[in-house]
This record gives C-alpha cells, sequence and structure tokens, in this order.
C-alpha cells in the first residue's frame, strides 16, 4: 500500500474532499511496480455488512477519473445491496490500464494480496475488463473474492441474472406507464450488447419487442441482427429514436442534459451503472419531460445477487428468483416517487438509505 501523501491522486483529486463528497469509509491505493499493477479500493459503507462489488479494468484518461469513477460506483454498490435486502455493505475496486496488455497472473495475485489485507471488509468480483479466471488467480491469494468458475464451485458469469433483473425492472416500469407489463410489440433501442445487454436483447426477442441496437464491437452488433432481428444504429443516433424504451447497457453518466432533451421515449431502463450524470438534475430533468426512470442500482442489482448467493452458498435458481424481486421494487419506487412528486432516482436512494439508518441502529450498542 502507498502512502497518500506520495502520490499525485492526492494532489489532483483532492482526494479526502471527494471521499467527503460521497461519504466513504476508506480508500485503499495499490501499487506494484513489478506487475504494472495500479488499483484503487474503495469502501463505502460496511453498517450492513462486508462491502461487496466488482474489480473494473479500465484504461482511464487519468488517475482522478479513476477515483471519482470508483467512489461512484462504491456508492452505488452500497444502495444496490441495501434496496436488494442483502446483508452486505457497498464498495468497489478498479486498476487501471489497458486489460488487453497489462493482465497477467502475477497482476492479478498481487491485488488479492491487497485485498486479503482488508481482512474480509472487501469482497471483489468480476466487472468490466475482468473474467472469472481473472477471479481465479485473485483466490490464489485471497478468500474474498466471488464470481468464480462454476467448476470451481462458483456461480460462473453472473450477467444472466443481471440481465433478468434488468429485465424484470422494465416490465414493471411497463406496468406502470401502460399498464400492461407485456413488452410485446414494444420498441427498444439497447445501448451496449456486451454479455448483459446480450442477454437482455435475447429475452426481449422472446417476449417479441423491437429492438434496435448500438455497441462499438461491429461482429457482436451483426450477430444480434443475424439472431434476433435486431436493427442495428450508430450510437449517436440511438437518442434520437421514436422508440418506447430506451435501455443503456455500457458506461455510465450517459444521461446528461444533452442526451435526455433528445431521448423520445417513455422509459430509460438498462443495464448502465450510475447512468445519470447528476442524479438531482438529470433525475428531475427526465421527470420533466415525463420519461420515467428506473434507477439503475435497483434493476441492475441481479448481478450483485448473483454473487451474494455464491458468497452464502450459490444456487442459481434462487439467485433467479430473488432477482425477480426487482419487478415489485421498481413499482413499489415508481409509485412513492409519484406520490411524492420527486425523481425516481431519489425514491430509491430514500428507500435504500432508510434500511442503512435502521440496521445501524439494530447493531447501535448505546
Amino acid at each position: 500500500m502507498i502512502d497518500l501523501k506520495e502520490t499525485n491522486v492526492l494532489q489532483d483529486a483532492r482526494i479526502f474532499g471527494t471521499m467527503s463528497e460521497f461519504e466513504h469509509e476508506q480508500v485503499m491505493l495499490c501499487h506494484d511496480k513489478a506487475t504494472g499493477l495500479k488499483a484503487i479500493i474503495a469502501i463505502h459503507n460496511t453498517v450492513l455488512g462486508p462491502g461487496l462489488g466488482g474489480t473494473r479494468f479500465f484504461n482511464y484518461t487519468s488517475e482522478s477519473d479513476a477515483l471519482r469513477d470508483v467512489l461512484r460506483l462504491s456508492r452505488g454498490m452500497t444502495y444496490k445491496a441495501a434496496i436488494s435486502g442483502l446483508n452486505l455493505g457497498g464498495a468497489k475496486a478498479v486498476i487501471i490500464g489497458d486489460p488487453k496488455t497489462l493482465k497477467s497472473e502475477g497482476l492479478f495475485r498481487k491485488f488479492g494480496r491487497f485485498i486479503e489485507n482488508l481482512n474480509g471488509k472487501y469482497i471483489t468480483a468480476e466487472d468490466v475488463g475482468t473474467t472469472t479466471r481473472d477471479m481465479e488467480y485473485i483466490s490464489m491469494e485471497t478468500k474474498h473474492v466471488v464470481g468464480l468458475p462454476e467448476i470451481k464451485g462458483g456461480g460462473g458469469d453472473p450477467s444472466p441474472v443481471t440481465a433478468y433483473g434488468v429485465f424484470m425492472g422494465m416490465k414493471a416500469s411497463a406496468k406502470f406507464v401502460y399498464g400492461s407489463d407485456s413488452l410485446n410489440g414494444k420498441t427498444v433501442a439497447v445501448q451496449g450488447i456486451g454479455k448483459v445487454g446480450w442477454h437482455l436483447v435475447e429475452r426481449l426477442h422472446a417476449e417479441g419487442a423491437k429492438i434496435y441496437v448500438s455497441d462499438i464491437n461491429d461482429a457482436q452488433l451483426q450477430k444480434a441482427a443475424s439472431d434476433f432481428g435486431a436493427i442495428v444504429v450508430d450510437g449517436n443516433d440511438l437518442f434520437d429514436l421514436n422508440v418506447d424504451i430506451f435501455a443503456p447497457c455500457a458506461m455510465g453518466a450517459i444521461l446528461n442534459t444533452d442526451t435526455i432533451s433528445r431521448l423520445k421515449c417513455s422509459i430509460v431502463a438498462g443495464a448502465a451503472n450510475n447512468q445519470l450524470e447528476h442524479e438531482d438534475e438529470h433525475g428531475n430533468m427526465l421527470k420533466d419531460r415525463n420519461i420515467v426512470y428506473a434507477p439503475d442500482f435497483l434493476i441492475n442489482a441481479g448481478g450483485l445477487i448473483n454473487v451474494y448467493s455464491e458468497h452464502t452458498g450459490y444456487n442459481r435458481e434462487i439467485a433467479l428468483s430473488q432477482a425477480e424481486n426487482i419487478y415489485d421494487t421498481t413499482l413499489e419506487i415508481l409509485k412513492t416517487a409519484q406520490k411524492e412528486n420527486t425523481h425516481s432516482q431519489k425514491a430509491a436512494i430514500k428507500l435504500a438509505e432508510n434500511r442503512i439508518a435502521q440496521m445501524r441502529s439494530v447493531k447501535s450498542t448505546i
């Protein structure tokens, strides 16, 4: 672990001020010259239990960008666990660099040693840029890891369960807007058809939806067109489509002043984390435009539910059953937001924070 005083991250990002903004408990900076490891582990809140969140491997423009991303993501994990009724806290990690060139057994095992030094306060899993194989390397140095391959006793790829939760949140949103949760005949624009987006498209196709897709992977787009009859659209044009549902399933902060003003949909429901660039400003902007927003940390919680099931004794059917509950919670949040005349993200955060406050009181010795 490196000294905070010796890193440019402290000078450039004013790390303690940024931590205070997001109300984090702990941030750990990890560095190993031999393997090229540069990572940040952010632990947001552990009132409900150990912080569980995946490790994202991404070639960030700057260390400051990486820090802000991991702080936002870990905060989202706190709310995701709380609103899903899981006995987990929120945490996340990022490894800075190009996963195509920097990945190695040594790097992940060294990262595993840093996780081990946290003595169970942080449990990692796969995320963007990491795989179940990478988790295997980490598991050689620490037991505080989930998302292992099924052959190793883990739950394997969590993306099918994540996609199922998003699908249930989307159906609940349709029920709220249209009076029916059927997606048959509905038009859905899916931005990003990676692992989660692909499984979501599968379910939408089976439901009879008309699907538009965009992605940076041309081969994946052509496969979606061939397998599901999806209509391929240039990424920037997706916001201008006249569709029923827009599903962001790529990177975060995609909903901003420009993109929201261009949307021609009734519902936004997707798998991406931190979709709103600024929660209040853009949550209210969606509300003012009468666009129903399914809170991202709620409907994409299926992946966390899946790895939590692995943490407690894996069963895929139980994980899917728990992810199905996202439907009812989404409806509850949308109705509450309507009743309180607020945006849905704010209503969802309030519900999550109420549970954390109750459990903090339960665990208090005073």
